[in-house]
């Protein structure tokens, strides 16, 4: 039996860092579980009813557009709403092999403008590729030079990828706009102004974008960002319904503004069915002073307390990141982006940061003035800032490049990356009491692979369990099992996946096994899955499959209250490092293929390759469920995962299922 190879494609697929991308799709089976927005707050009108507005639309149209026309729905859904002669929208589109439009011409930058006098083309100028900064930056100064406003608003509509990663991804040159960059575009044409900033609204409509570096990144240039933390769906804003809004009561504030967006978006998803993990929030940069204060003095006292030790420190800090809530999936099928919610990152660290955590709380509490959440991401408090669960170096030096990231957290992400505190955070240390740098371990700060091959005992109960040391559970953020199907008949060994339904008391040690013979079935289907959320009511899944052929990540949550699975939707798998907005419905006849990683049993194979499984057709009563896996005999153990995503696995031990679903547990000879 070829254990040393599957335990190969073990460490090789957990440690893999894939780029990948998202979308959302209609929920065909369990319920969501109730949550109501929180009580709106009023926002009274700020200007007066006669003032002029300008909203720049910057429509890097990717593939989006010239897949799924997702842009061009969009301009549409704006041509319904009927502006006032004082309200007015340029857009600049392309970035697009194709468009879907009559109007947008391929090959070119397009400038139009939408008015009380309807759609207009103004300039159907020479291409320019939509993911540099001199074309936002000569698209700022055309709507500067051409059109005088009281009020200005800027939306950014394509693809996004958090902080490290960017937006705007122009599909002819594959570029896309960094952080600093966008900044620098503002730069070279406004003046930055701290008390009345040259925009009222700059907001995202792209995936991933409410982050604490972009928020900082606007500071001076705009009033308030309106953002989205998680991946959005397909159905994106509703340009009708605050675009109309807005020509209605030109009076309106920018916060007032940026609400209308948030609720107007969720009432979309709503009625879109894909409400279940969306976010949308209102920042008022106004508050970025006291909320950068802040979050420099929450990264300071965690890199304080991780020169002190820094093993035990990382391992909590891990684990507490781990069960916070983060975006994009962060896993090898979902790609790494490398978000958390910082608010929900403190909240599950007050024990750990008693000095700093709450004044962060409540910094981000003032700063976000609004926001709408899924009933599946009710714990962020609307702004995400960077943790590098991927442990991916080359991602983390991405993120030291970004002007406006805390200097504080790019030095504790090196001391946990590279096992050193860099000379340049002597200053603040110093600060702090802490006048010498402790001297570098050398090479990685954790010792997993001294956990690799941990041998796996048996109770008196017939449970599969490990007991860990105080030294080894430093070197451990979470715990998974691996799970494996073994038929010698057929000479085939399926991987089942990774999950984190395993009993863990961190204070003894002690891991055991919580395999009752179920699985989680596609009707009835056996599935592979990967766990990428673990929260104290419910787990995140992500389950590849292929949708009429085409590879995509089918996502689900696992309700502990109902003891229930819900399918959240499928997400399309892209190589370009942006989240897919693209929506994807099941429908009754699409055909569904499962996946998995298969090896013989008997031949010389030494890696696992993607295997078709089953394939079936899609009913209006399709279902995700825990139902008995079935007879046989399969192989199970323990992964664990270091604060730096390296990782062990445990020997194996092996389950045998009878017909009657009793298991007997038993070393491997």
């Amino acid at each position: 039996m070829n254990l040393r190879y599957i335990k190969i494609f073990l460490l090789s697929t957990i440690l893999m860092a894939a780029l990948a991308t998202s979308g959302c799709l209609e929920d065909i089976d369990v319920e969501t579980p109730e949550h109501t927005q929180p009580p709106a707050q009023h926002f009274a009108d700020t200007f007066k009813p006669e003032d002029t507005w300008l909203v720049y639309w910057y429509i890097c149209g990717s593939n989006l557009e010239s897949e799924y026309g997702s842009a061009s729905k969009d301009i549409q859904e704006m041509l319904q709403a009927e502006l006032p002669a004082n309200v007015k929208v340029l857009i600049q589109a392309g970035g697009s092999n194709e468009w879907k439009n009559a109007v947008i011409k391929s090959g070119a930058t397009n400038l139009l403008l939408y008015s009380s006098d309807g759609l207009q083309e103004l300039v159907t100028a020479e291409d320019s590729d939509m993911g540099e900064a001199e074309t936002l930056a000569t698209f700022l100064q055309f709507g500067k030079d051409n059109f005088q406003a009281d009020h200005r608003v800027f939306v950014f509509w394509d693809h996004g990828g958090g902080s490290v990663f960017g937006l705007c991804h122009d599909e002819r040159t594959d570029n896309l706009l960094t952080l600093n960059e966008v900044r620098d575009a503002f730069a070279s044409v406004f003046d930055a102004n701290e008390q009345n900033p040259p925009f009222e609204v700059v907001g995202f409509d792209t995936c991933l974008m409410a982050t604490y570096e972009m928020a900082n990144t606007l500071y001076g240039y705009s009033h308030y960002m309106v953002a989205s933390e998680e991946v959005e769906p397909g159905n994106g804003w509703e340009y009708t319904s605050w675009l109309k809004s807005l020509g209605e009561n030109p009076a309106m504030s920018g916060a007032r503004l940026g609400q209308i967006i948030c609720d107007s978006y969720y009432k979309g998803c709503e009625d879109s069915w894909t409400e279940d993990t969306v976010t949308l929030s209102v920042v008022d940069l106004s508050k970025l002073p006291n909320l950068r204060t802040a979050y420099e003095n929450f990264g300071i006292e965690a890199l304080r307390l991780s020169a002190q030790n820094p093993r035990q420190f990382f391992a909590q800090l891990g684990r507490n990141a781990k069960h916070s809530e983060n975006y994009g999936g962060n896993t090898r099928e979902n790609g790494y982006y490398d978000m958390v919610d910082i608010g929900d990152l403190a909240e599950n660290s007050k024990d750990l940061l008693p000095q700093t955590s709450a004044t962060l709380i409540r910094a981000i509490d003032e700063a976000v003035v609004h926001k709408v959440q899924g009933p599946y991401r009710t714990k962020g408090g609307g702004i995400s800032g960077f943790y590098p669960y991927s442990g991916n170096d080359q991602i983390y030096t991405m993120y030291t490049h970004i002007n406006t990231a805390p200097d504080s957290q790019k030095y504790l992400y090196h001391h946990l990356l590279r096992g050193s505190i860099p000379n340049d955070a002597k200053p603040i240390l110093a600060n702090t009491g802490l006048q010498e740098l402790p001297q570098p371990l050398g090479g990685s700060l954790f010792n997993i692979s001294a956990l690799e091959d941990l041998k796996i005992k048996i109770d008196k109960q017939n449970n599969a369990f490990v007991q860990l040391t105080p030294e080894q559970l430093e070197n451990i953020s979470h715990i998974n099992c691996n799970l494996a199907y073994i038929d010698a008949e057929e000479d085939i060994i399926l991987y089942l996946g990774s999950d984190a339904n395993v009993k863990i008391d961190w204070k003894k040690g002690t891991v055991t096994d919580n395999f009752d013979a179920t699985w989680p079935m596609l009707d009835g289907h056996p599935v592979y899955i990967e766990v990428t959320a673990v929260q104290d009511d419910y787990n995140l899944y992500s389950i590849p499959i292929k949708l009429n052929g085409v590879r995509v990540n089918l996502e689900a949550a696992y309700q502990y209250s109902t003891n229930t699975y819900k399918i959240l939707g499928v997400r399309g798998i892209s190589s370009n490092g942006m989240a897919d907005k693209n929506l994807i419905k099941l429908k009754e006849g699409d055909t569904i293929t499962t996946l998995h990683y298969g090896m013989t049993v008997s031949g010389d194979d030494t890696d696992f390759t993607e295997v078709d499984v089953d394939t079936f057709t899609v009913s209006k009563n399709t279902n995700l469920a825990d139902e008995n896996i079935g007879t046989g005999e399969y192989l199970y153990c323990f992964e664990f995962v270091a604060p730096n995503n390296q990782s062990a696995t445990s020997q194996f031990i092996n389950f045998t299922v009878d017909e009657n679903g009793g298991i007997t547990t038993s070393e491997i000879e």
